[in-house]
């Protein structure tokens, strides 16, 4: 797509989406002559020409009776393949990603404070999805004596990331006896992901020694809760107050699809999930491509960020006309960062 352009259409179009993005209101031939006269050096008349032929091959669009032209999903692809010249996150918002990060307690703290944190600098919606942790490869557990009655399952994942989880018990067990059930367990269960251990965990734990029976039996019951929680993965959200104060939403009306999609986690969950089975890496998705048709007023940017076989979403969800300069780097640069910083270990509270 876009080969045959030649290198007065490629400017033209790259003026018409770069102004259109920055202004929000449709580019006129005049318009470009004037603003960037000293780069482009073309006449309104010219330009004007040239942006008839790219509105027959489909780059922009005419709205309505407006003199001016709005790039289509088709320009945008175009200019974010060929044309768009990123914009590096500066070393003041690095320095507050990296402190959002490194000042979380746990885990889920560290994704809904980084989600708040890019919704904020990005003025979109910025939606961060907690690890898928079934494809972790489990490797120790440790129960902890609490109380008489509650003790602590530490369970670790290889990726480095650790769950807890408090259960309650019938009766005091010693520590001598938990120690012993963790070593049976850690035998039995080393090497499995925690979804294999969610589908194996009776079969393998049905020879345990008597004295541990009752505790075995609390394992059984609590499986899914010990070894993935039965729900949909958390999915945090953040810039919901920005993303409305964009001009494509000035009408009350233009933003319910907005209000719908923050209301509708596990439906983001999915879309997200989609995108990460399809394709690692930093992935754009403008407009039309989507599939969803509630998705085609919007743009999307993702990134997964992964520790081991562990990973999660990092996503912005836009108006098509969005700053793609400055938010692709942004979402790459916080996924990468998530990503360093669960190698140094977080935990995951059960």
């Amino acid at each position: 797509m876009g080969e045959g352009l030649n290198e007065r259409e490629r400017t033209v179009l790259h003026y018409v989406v770069h102004d259109f993005i920055e202004t929000a209101t449709p580019i006129g031939s005049r318009y470009i002559s004037k603003r960037h006269e000293d780069v482009i050096g073309l006449s309104s008349a010219t330009i004007r020409n040239i942006m008839s032929d790219l509105e027959y091959l489909g780059y922009i669009g005419h709205p309505h009776t407006s003199a001016g032209r709005v790039p289509t999903d088709m320009g945008y692809r175009f200019y974010l393949d060929s044309l768009m010249q990123r914009e590096e996150v500066s070393p003041r918002e690095q320095q507050a990603i990296r402190e959002k990060l490194d000042e979380s307690e746990d885990l889920e703290m560290m994704l809904r404070e980084t989600s708040r944190l890019i919704g904020k600098i990005s003025r979109q919606l910025c939606v961060v999805t907690s690890p898928e942790l079934s494809s972790g490869v489990f490797e120790r557990l440790e129960l902890v004596p609490i109380t008489s009655s509650r003790v602590l399952v530490v369970i670790s994942i290889k990726s480095g990331i650790v769950r807890t989880i408090m259960m309650e018990v019938g009766s005091e067990i010693s520590r001598n006896n938990l120690d012993r059930l963790s070593r049976f367990l850690n035998e039995r269960l080393g090497g499995l992901t925690m979804q294999q251990l969610r589908e194996s965990f009776i079969e393998r734990v049905k020879d345990a020694a008597d004295e541990d029976a009752g505790l075995i039996r609390l394992f059984v019951d609590s499986v899914d809760k010990l070894f993935l929680p039965s729900r949909p993965e958390k999915v945090h959200i953040g810039g919901a107050e920005g993303i409305i104060e964009q001009p494509e939403f000035t009408n009350p009306r233009d933003y319910r699809g907005v209000i719908e999609l923050i209301n509708n986690e596990e439906w983001i969950v999915h879309v997200l999930q989609k995108r990460e089975d399809a394709q690692s890496g930093t992935q754009v998705s403008v407009g039309s491509e989507t599939v969803d048709e509630k998705l085609k007023p919007y743009s999307i940017i993702t990134s997964t960020y992964t520790v081991g076989e562990v990973t999660g979403t990092v996503g912005v969800i836009g108006p098509t006309r969005m700053h793609y300069n400055k938010m692709i780097p942004l979402v790459d640069h916080v996924a990468q960062a998530i990503t360093r910083m669960l190698s140094i270990g977080k935990q995951v509270d059960g």
